[in-house]
């Protein structure tokens, strides 16, 4: 993997608002597509900011690409390679490492990084569940001035009221639908901050992932009417799924988060740190709406894995739209070289500060649960492989495999949307051949293995 050194330019301390969503496709976004006006305020805050066209997250699935945001590493680097796996204890994270430089730290909303189910030792059983209770200050990964959160809120919540926990482990209530409820806890908190010393907030949604105990996405009442003429994604188009019942209500959540994103920003702007605060946008992974597998997500498509990022602020030119190949491992270096961290520490990360262009040609992407799988995605190509292990739900039980098969390969500049397979077109044998070898190498580098791949 290509990566670019950066050059750290004089320390900003800046603030820093991450408004973080669930399961979102950047095509849901005006400044990504989006015909109808589901995101005027995203697009606005693009147009005095940094789009970038290519960004993706590198395991989509929830907890996995939370673990590498606030650690800066690959999932099965840090141990959270599935859902149900917490940060380990002392885990080097994004809040205790800005924190350190002098920041305040807060958190609001799902956490998904608390809890050990399957746990690493099996005495630690009953010790490590906090979906429905408080998480303890040792598990909420270095957040210590502001922290209203829930481990798993849809266990806390509905589409409609539920609750959260403070700092004290107190509830506190949701009021109206759950985007609004979470904006009005965070607009509360972002005025508690001191003012003398800067702060990096999380505010992560839940929606507009869908209900889990429903199979369906629920947006604020009455909203879907006005996105009912969408334009059908092609990705989407060909195949059955879910999302010809679930598209207009999950554009109008995608609209309610856009609503409250504006929301923050005005009270940004009323508190007077607007122009001192680093904005950054973006979603834990997308949604192919069960069209590719049973699974919303948890696939080498474009649909899973590509998000939408939009980051305005100090340190970031207005209107400037990138094509670099980008992803969440990119957050932290780029946070800390905000905070002042030294060239040597930005450096030493995985990903790069998107403060610096960023050189990269291919990046690695693991899978989990659904499969043992990872893919490469370049440029131009992206290859899927999974394991070639028969046991039934292997992607639950191990992190990774010996062997792999390859099951994906789709030329992305020929075929956009990824309609037409090549893995197994006698055409396409030397870059299929090409590109495992590549595979193999960011294994490596990554995970200190060299997995054989058919």
């Amino acid at each position: 993997m290509s990566r670019h050194r950066v050059q750290v330019v004089a320390n900003t301390r800046a603030n820093i608002l991450v408004v973080l969503s669930d399961q979102q496709r950047p095509d849901s976004c005006g400044v990504f597509g989006q015909r109808l006006d589901v995101t005027p305020n995203l697009d606005a805050l693009a147009a005095g900011g940094v789009a970038f066209d290519s960004a993706f997250t590198v395991q989509p699935v929830c907890g996995p690409a939370r673990a590498a945001m606030q650690t800066g590493r690959y999932p099965t680097e840090v141990g959270c390679w599935r859902n149900g796996l917490a940060l380990p204890p002392g885990e080097m994270t994004l809040a205790s490492e800005i924190g350190a430089l002098g920041y305040q730290t807060g958190y609001v909303g799902k956490w998904h990084l608390a809890s050990d189910r399957g746990p690493r030792l099996p005495h630690e059983r009953s010790k490590q569940r906090w979906e429905r209770a408080p998480v303890p200050p040792s598990r909420r990964g270095g957040y210590s001035d502001v922290w209203v959160g829930a481990d798993a809120l849809e266990m806390t919540s509905g589409a409609y009221g539920g609750h959260l926990f403070d700092e004290q482990g107190e509830r506190v209530e949701l009021e109206g639908y759950r985007v609004d409820g979470l904006t009005d806890v965070a607009i509360e908190r972002l005025g508690s901050f001191e003012r003398d010393r800067p702060f990096m907030m999380w505010v992560s949604y839940l929606e507009p992932h869908h209900q889990n105990d429903r199979f369906r996405i629920i947006g604020p009442t009455g909203w879907a009417k006005r996105f009912k003429d969408f334009e059908v994604p092609k990705d989407l188009s060909r195949w059955r799924g879910d999302w010809r019942w679930n598209y207009a209500e999950y554009l109008a959540a995608c609209a309610s988060v856009d609503q409250n994103l504006g929301r923050l920003v005005d009270e940004l702007r009323r508190l007077g740190t607007l122009d001192d605060t680093i904005i950054v946008f973006t979603s834990d992974h997308g949604t192919h709406f069960r069209t590719r597998n049973l699974e919303y997500k948890r696939s080498p498509h474009d649909a899973s894995i590509r998000v939408p990022m939009v980051v305005s602020g100090p340190g970031f030119e207005p209107g400037r739209r990138s094509s670099d190949l980008v992803t969440h491992l990119d957050l932290m270096p780029t946070f800390l070289h905000a905070a002042g961290a030294g060239k040597e520490v930005v450096d030493s990360m995985r990903g790069s500060s998107l403060m610096s262009r960023i050189d990269r040609d291919e990046f690695l992407i693991q899978i989990s649960e659904s499969q043992i799988g990872r893919t490469l995605r370049t440029r131009r190509y992206t290859l899927g492989a999974m394991s070639s292990s028969k046991v039934p739900l292997a992607g639950h039980l191990q992190p990774s495999a010996s062997s792999y098969r390859v099951t994906h390969l789709y030329d992305n500049e020929a075929d956009p949307h990824q309609l037409t397979n090549l893995a197994r077109q006698g055409s396409s044998s030397a870059i299929r051949r090409e590109l495992s070898e590549r595979l193999v190498d960011q294994i490596r580098t990554i995970e200190g293995e060299s997995p054989a791949i058919e």
